[in-house]
C-alpha cells in the first residue's frame, strides 16, 4: 500500500499515514508562476495500490485540478490501483438541475475523476447520497456520525438532549445520529428566498426546556445554522449547539457564528481549517484520521467498509 498527499489538507493525510504506519509518498505538488500545476512522484510506485488524500474544498478548482493531474501521474506511473480518497467532495451541491440551462457539475467532475485514471473513490458523507451514482467506478461514502457520536457522549449528557435537522433534507441523517444515541429529534423547516440565504418558517417538534444540536453535513455561510439557533431558542430551547462533518466555513462564516447564539460548531477536519476558524472560541474540530485510516486498512485488505457503521 501507498498513500499520498495532495496539498488540500496535508495535515489530515499526515494523520492518516500515523494511524495505519504507513509513510506518506514522497511527491510534489507544486505551482508555475502562470498558475499551472506540476506533479512529480519521486518513489517507485510501480504495481503498488495507491490512495491518493485529496479534498477538493477551496479554493475548490486549483485542488480539484491537483487531483486530477495526480491521478493522471500515477497512472502513467503504473500504479496497479488507484483510490482517490476524497474526505470533501466539492461541487456535491450542484446534483441536479435547478433551472433551465444549469449544469449537472458533480456528475462532470465524477467523469473527471473517473478519466484522470481512478480505480475507485473513497469519500465520506455525501451531500447527495446519489452522487455514488454518477460514478462508473466503486465508490464509498462514509459517514462522520460514529465519530460524532463518540464526541457528544463525551461532552454531553444525553438526558433531556435533542438532535435537530436543520431542514427537511437532513432528516434522514439526523434520525440516524438521533438513533444511535436513542434521544428525539425536532426539524426545521425552512425556505431559500435565494442561494445562500434562509429563513426559518417552522420548527416540527418540542424543543421547549431541550438541549438542541443541530446536525448537518457541510456549514458554508453559517447563515442557516444561526437562524437555526435564533429559532428554537426563540421557541423555549435551553441551549442550541452544531455538528457538521464538513466546515467549508466561506468568507467570515466564522464571525458570523461567534457573534450567533450558538453555544459551539464542531466540525471534523475533513477540510484544512483556515487561522481565523482555529482561533475562534465557538468552533472546534475533530479528527476523522482513524476513520478514514480504517477504511482505507480496509480496501486494501479487501474487507468490509459497511461493518465500520454497523
Amino acid at each position: 500500500m501507498k498513500l499520498m498527499s495532495g496539498n488540500a489538507n496535508y495535515s489530515l493525510a499526515a494523520a492518516i499515514a500515523e494511524y495505519l504506519d504507513v509513510p506518506l509518498t514522497d511527491a510534489k505538488v507544486r505551482t508555475f508562476a502562470d498558475g499551472e500545476i506540476f506533479v512529480t512522484i519521486d518513489e517507485n510506485v510501480r504495481g503498488e495500490d495507491v490512495f491518493l488524500i485529496q479534498s477538493t474544498s477551496a479554493p475548490a478548482n486549483d485542488h480539484l485540478m491537483e487531483l486530477l493531474i495526480c491521478l493522471d501521474a500515477l497512472r502513467r506511473a503504473s500504479a496497479s490501483r488507484v483510490t482517490a480518497v476524497i474526505p470533501y467532495f466539492g461541487y456535491a451541491r450542484q446534483d441536479r438541475k435547478t433551472g433551465g440551462r444549469t449544469p449537472i457539475s458533480a456528475k462532470l467532475v465524477a467523469n473527471l475523476i473517473d478519466k484522470a485514471g481512478a480505480d475507485r473513490v473513497l469519500t465520506m458523507d455525501l451531500h447527495a447520497g446519489q452522487i455514488q451514482g454518477f460514478f462508473d467506478i466503486p465508490t464509498d461514502n462514509l459517514f462522520a456520525t460514529p465519530v460524532i457520536e463518540e464526541d457528544i457522549r463525551r461532552n454531553y449528557k444525553l438526558d433531556n438532549l435533542m438532535i435537530v435537522s436543520p431542514d427537511v433534507g437532513g432528516v434522514v441523517r439526523a434520525r440516524g445520529l438521533a438513533k444511535r444515541l436513542d434521544i428525539d429529534i425536532a426539524i426545521v423547516d425552512k425556505r431559500r428566498p435565494a442561494p445562500g440565504e434562509s429563513e426559518v418558517m417552522h420548527i416540527i417538534g418540542d424543543v421547549s426546556g431541550r438541549r438542541c444540536i443541530l446536525f448537518d453535513d457541510i456549514v458554508d455561510s453559517g447563515g442557516t445554522l444561526c437562524n437555526a439557533a435564533a429559532a428554537l431558542l426563540e421557541h423555549g430551547a435551553e441551549s442550541v449547539s452544531a455538528y457538521c462533518s464538513h466546515g467549508v466555513l466561506s468568507n467570515s462564516a466564522w464571525k458570523r457564528v461567534e457573534t450567533s447564539q450558538l453555544g459551539e460548531l464542531v466540525v471534523t477536519n475533513s477540510i484544512q481549517p483556515n487561522s481565523e476558524t482555529t482561533s475562534s472560541p465557538k468552533v472546534r474540530s475533530i479528527s476523522v484520521a482513524p476513520l478514514i485510516g480504517e477504511a482505507i486498512r480496509r480496501i486494501a485488505h479487501d474487507e468490509s467498509v459497511s461493518k465500520l457503521f454497523d
